[in-house]
């Protein structure tokens, strides 16, 4: 027996799933029946909840919401479903519901009674109709109580005169004539409990009654005091593993009999001394050689998957991991391995500017798919977007395939990759392309002859300005001559020193960084003097200080990652001395205990806890100075502090940490690169409208603020740094950041295709004339088709169901838009054929009406342009305001890698919907209020994108503003119904005719 006490509830059910209590407050709570822990809770009523009931997966409550400094009742009750814990429509009743029950007959009723004595029946997913309402003849003015009995077969009222008023459904009502009497607790007896004896180990300490209060226990221990030991699972029987045969990924084995079934002894001494090493651990079939690593990588920083169910990614919650305004990115594409260095660059205001302002003719270029990326997550509002289109770009250059940047899809998954090293060979790769592409472009930045950008020259672009540095390379052979060249850099990779000697030297990153900057090295080199090759010295010398400093960690070794944690040693004891109140003098040497000896640091000042000073060696700024005769001057600095009056600003540089990308190892999943990234003010006004800075994490699709000291915590058994991002403090100030849209209009008119044939056919669209140009709220009907470029991955499960790994790969293969009204109302002004690279699987000729060829310059008919020109298209209709009318938009748009804003779509699969019922197909819509035949072998976009614009105008006509919703329900439906009887098949022409 349990004594649970709970504050304010008034009314209790149970199921067989939950125990649930009603609140006076207006919330019913749901409690385990084991445990009475809350496992979910929902705020049904502002005011207070009057009653509530359980049948199957739903929960249906009545009550009062707070108005005007009283409590009214709500006509309204709240339905919820008990399967996705969330509340579907509410249900509209005529009186005011005071007590509801189920009456589970025949259907799921629900009877509600008023307390003035009325009462009706209705379904709790249906409407409720007047003529179900009936009246309880009751002595006494109110209702006081209300119940249903066992059979269901009879209602009993009870009112204020002390009278029972029994209903029923027929004259000879069935009640349980065995039903048992209720059982009462029982009353807590203490002065008789039996007699512990303390000498019986066997004696349950259960027996010791305790009082129930919500103090701690002493001896439930703080975190600070007290550590998790896991008990880990022991190594699998060495003569299994050998004997064991294998049947796919199944192992069998026979029995060896060394220990009893089931059983296994806990030797915790041993045990523990088995899992200091984890190589040590024999390998098993099904994983359990990964258990010892299972804890180390907290959860947030684990690789997130997308769940995909048969509605794909529609019920896939990414709320839930992410409850900021900024968008994720979506990791299931290939190469999606760059996903945080695309944000490290977006969060970079003047190259996210810069990048927005670019556009150019080439197909592929990674400025103008970078662009149009960063435009689609400023839009963005908390819903993660895909990198598809800059990810194919990205495939197509050579480049980026002959620096290893390009993996197969079974590199990824089987995480054989390095990809601390290949995000930092990407990030070298990303800065030198962009920086070319944006210098390449001379006279105006433009895509057919829009205006000139309002960024640098052509001569020098902006990615030089922020990240170039301009170097002195000098060569010294030992006969004497001494060669300089001079180069210009676009980021520094971390030197370490050779750190055989012992003790390991205590270095701070500062002096590290300058030892990269101005390396110093031994090498053979020709000499033209010698006319040989000699032993050279060569040093480098910067003659300029980048605006962002951009440095790859190169942590390649066990000997960097120990480096790394013997400075995060050291600086961890540096800090610990200065809280206990020492000063350090530098040279002095300290071991790794003294620490521990200090005293509690002085209270009054706000110490940061030990745990947030592990594991740092970066500092969250550095100072840079050039002297007069180009000597580089690096120390380590504060957040906080500015630049003093002697300091001349124009060679003194204090550079803030901006981002750290890192690679966690995680032996289960392969590994993942995540960003810690801390985002400006300007970026928080546009999406939250405050200005402020702040950290966050972002593991792709996972977004979550940290604590700035958690962006530099580096424990190198799983958090291993890559990528580090300082920028110049007030670096915005010196950047034009205006963002002028440099698609015009013109990329509406006409243009020639890419196909040979074309011209020999007859065109299928008229291009827009400039007298036509679409205005905000015009409308264009649009419809696309697909082709697959790779098949899904699923896996069967035990019970028979589908899981999907990885959806199909889809390529957009024609895109039809037409013209929403005006004199050619329905003629199309975009009918395009995309070209595509790569290899198509699956043209679906069934579904997308695409035949082999039509996407091939060579030999196809049809006007076929590349995906580049068509996505620019859109995008200018998107940027004017257009509304786009279609049929199952959202796919569409999602495959063609585009973020409309929601009151720019109008999707009639909606328009035509009930909530919790089946979607209608285009097809069956347009028989059942057109009287049109569609779809009939093949599909053809500009007959659906004109049937889609058609369906709107009726649903117009059917539910005209200011006009009665039942009307339209009704028409909904008779919809439902006719479909449910031709099992959703359009008749043959023989068999019926339309409805109308």
């Amino acid at each position: 027996q349990y004594t649970v006490e709970v504050p304010g509830i008034t009314i209790m059910r149970q199921s067989n799933r939950f125990f649930f209590c009603g609140h006076t407050s207006g919330k019913v709570s749901l409690h385990d029946p084991r445990t009475f822990v809350v496992e979910h809770e929902f705020d049904a009523h502002s005011g207070s909840l009057s009653d509530f009931d359980v049948h199957g997966n739903l929960l249906v409550t009545c009550g009062f919401s707070s108005r005007m400094n009283g409590l009214a009742c709500d006509r309204f009750l709240k339905v919820y479903d008990l399967r996705m814990m969330r509340a579907t429509t509410p249900l509209q009743v005529h009186i005011d519901p005071f007590f509801l029950r189920f009456i589970p007959t025949y259907t799921s009723r629900l009877a509600i009674i008023s307390q003035t004595g009325q009462c009706q029946f209705c379904e709790p997913t249906g409407l409720a109709n007047p003529a179900d309402i009936f009246h309880v003849n009751t002595v006494g003015p109110l209702i006081m109580t209300f119940d249903v009995s066992a059979s269901k077969q009879a209602l009993a009222f009870g009112d204020s005169e002390g009278c029972v008023h029994l209903w029923a459904d027929s004259p000879e009502v069935t009640f349980n004539a065995y039903s048992r009497e209720t059982d009462f607790a029982l009353p807590c007896m203490v002065d008789t409990l039996p007699h512990l004896d303390w000498n019986q180990d066997l004696v349950p300490l259960s027996l010791i009654p305790v009082p129930l209060t919500s103090d701690a226990l002493l001896s439930d221990w703080p975190a600070a005091n007290s550590a998790p030991a896991p008990r880990r699972a022991p190594p699998v029987d060495p003569e299994i593993l050998r004997t064991m045969k294998k049947v796919g990924f199944i192992g069998y084995a026979p029995n060896p009999r060394t220990k009893l079934r089931n059983q296994i002894p806990y030797r915790l001494k041993e045990m523990d001394n088995e899992f200091d090493n984890f190589s040590q651990v024999p390998e098993s079939p099904i994983g359990r050689e990964e258990e010892p690593h299972l804890y180390r990588v907290a959860k947030k920083y684990r690789k997130v998957t997308i769940k995909y169910s048969k509605l794909g990614l529609e019920d896939f919650d990414f709320k839930h991991y992410n409850k900021t305004l900024f968008a994720g990115l979506e990791p299931h594409i290939p190469n999606a391995y760059c996903n945080c260095m695309i944000q490290v660059l977006y969060f970079l205001e003047p190259v996210r500017c810069l990048v927005q302002n670019h556009l150019c003719q080439k197909e592929f270029c990674l400025g103008c798919e970078l662009g149009l990326l960063f435009h689609m997550l400023d839009l963005s509002r908390g819903d993660p977007c895909q990198g598809s289109n800059f990810l194919r770009a990205f495939r197509t250059i050579p480049e980026a395939s002959a620096l290893g940047l390009i993996l197969a899809d079974s590199d990824e998954a089987t995480g054989k990759v390095n990809l601390g090293r290949l995000i930092q060979s990407w990030n070298r790769f990303i800065l030198t392309q962009l920086h070319q592409e944006t210098q390449e472009q001379e006279g105006p930045q433009a895509y057919r002859g829009a205006g000139s950008s309002s960024f640098g020259s052509s001569g020098d672009s902006v990615i030089g300005q922020l990240f170039s540095c301009e170097m002195e390379n000098c060569s010294m052979c030992r006969c004497g001559k001494e060669t300089v060249r001079v180069s210009s850099t676009l980021l520094f990779t971390l030197s370490y020193p050779d750190s055989t000697e012992k003790p390991a030297k205590d270095y701070e990153f500062a002096q590290i960084l300058k030892r990269s900057i101005c390396l110093e090295q031994n090498t053979q080199a020709w000499c033209e003097n010698c006319e040989k090759y000699q032993p050279t010295v060569q040093t480098r010398n910067i003659r300029c200080l980048p605006d962002v400093l951009v440095i790859n960690c190169e942590v390649n070794s066990s000997k960097e990652a120990d480096f790394w944690k013997t400075q995060a040693e050291y600086s961890f004891q540096k800090a610990m001395m200065k809280r206990g109140g020492f000063d350090i003098t530098k040279g002095k040497e300290i071991s790794l205990g003294d620490w521990k000896d200090l005293g509690n640091p002085d209270t009054g000042h706000s110490y940061p806890s030990v745990e947030e000073l592990k594991n740092i060696w970066i500092p969250h700024a550095i100072k840079m100075r050039l002297t007069k005769s180009k000597e580089l001057d690096v120390s380590n600095w504060s957040e906080t502090d500015e630049l003093s009056p002697t300091d001349d600003p124009e060679s003194v540089y204090i550079y803030d940490l901006m981002a750290t990308v890192v690679h966690i190892l995680d032996s289960r999943t392969g590994g993942s690169l995540v960003g810690h990234i801390k985002v400006g003010e300007t970026y928080h006004q546009r999406k939250e409208g405050v200005t402020h800075q702040q950290w966050y994490l972002f593991n792709d699709f996972l977004i979550e603020p940290v604590d700035k000291c958690e962006a530099v915590q580096f424990d190198m058994s799983w958090k291993v740094p890559a990528i580090l991002y300082y920028a110049r403090r007030n670096l915005n100030a010196k950047y034009n950041l205006v963002i002028k849209n440099p698609i015009e209009a013109s990329v509406l008119l006409a243009e020639a295709s890419l196909a040979r044939k074309q011209r020999k056919c007859h065109a299928t669209f008229i291009p827009l004339m400039l007298n036509e140009m679409p205005q905000a709220g015009d409308l264009v009907g649009l419809d696309a088709e697909f082709v697959t470029l790779n098949e899904e991955e699923a896996e069967l499960r035990s019970d028979g169901t589908k899981s999907t790994i990885k959806p199909s790969q889809m390529s957009v293969a024609r895109i039809t838009c037409v013209r929403g009204q005006g004199p050619n109302e329905g003629v199309p002004f975009i009918d395009d054929y995309i070209s595509t690279q790569e290899q198509v699987v699956d043209y679906l000729t069934q579904y997308s009406g695409i035949k082999p060829g039509d996407l091939d310059a060579k030999i196809s008919s049809k006007h076929l342009t590349t995906l580049k020109s068509t996505y620019l298209k859109l995008r200018f209709l998107i940027d004017v305001g257009v509304k786009f009318v279609g049929h199952g938009l959202q796919k569409d748009f999602r495959v063609i890698n585009l973020m409309v804003p929601k009151d720019q779509v109008i999707d009639t699969v909606y328009l035509f919907h009930i909530p919790r019922k089946r979607m209608i197909s285009l097809r069956f819509l347009a028989w059942y209020f057109l009287d049109l035949k569609i779809q009939g072998e093949t599909h053809d976009s500009i007959e659906d994108a004109r049937t889609a614009l058609q369906l709107y105008r009726k649903y117009l006509e059917l539910s005209p503003q200011g006009s009665e919703p039942e009307e339209f329900r009704k028409v909904l439906k008779g919809l439902y119904e006719k479909g449910r009887k031709l099992d959703w098949k359009v008749p043959e022409p023989d068999s019926q005719s339309s409805p109308k």
